[in-house]
């Protein structure tokens, strides 16, 4: 590989890990429409609650119906996604991996503090369009959840 390829490939590794990120930063600030605009328009978005099973819990088939998905996360007080190890396999303008990820979903009820954070492991496809990475696919695996 010559120093041009090193150079984009490393380009392309931030901009992937920029995409993840920034999912999670739109999940955090409540921002749904930044949040689908990190998809493809033919996205596919599946959430797996018991990951061990091939069934998801829960598909989405473009961008425009996101919305509900990403509008859910007002039913809690807050929320903050700590991002942690990811891989990625580039080939060409198309990408895969996998971002590992722990979001904290703080609620109040009757004045106490209810915390419920979940192990998630996102397998993903991206894709470069118009020199941008977008989400293929999202697959949302949630490995376990503790209630506090």
């Amino acid at each position: 590989m010559n120093y041009e390829q090193k150079i984009k490939e490393a380009q392309d590794r931030l901009a992937i890990r920029e995409l993840v990120d920034s999912y999670a930063y739109c999940a955090d600030t409540r921002d749904a429409q930044g949040q689908m605009a990190l998809f493809t328009e033919d996205t596919n978005f599946e959430v797996y609650y018991d990951p061990k099973s091939e069934t998801p819990s829960q598909v989405v088939s473009s961008r425009a119906d996101l919305f509900p998905v990403f509008d859910n996360l007002n039913t809690y007080n807050t929320t903050m996604h700590f991002n942690g190890q990811s891989t990625v396999k580039l080939n060409g303008d198309k990408a895969t991996g996998i971002a590992y990820c722990m979001a904290h979903h703080l609620t109040i009820e009757d004045g106490k503090q209810k915390l419920m954070v979940a192990a998630i492991r996102y397998q993903d496809s991206y894709v470069k369009q118009n020199d941008k990475w977008l989400f293929a696919e999202r697959k949302l695996l949630v490995d376990w959840i503790e209630n506090r």
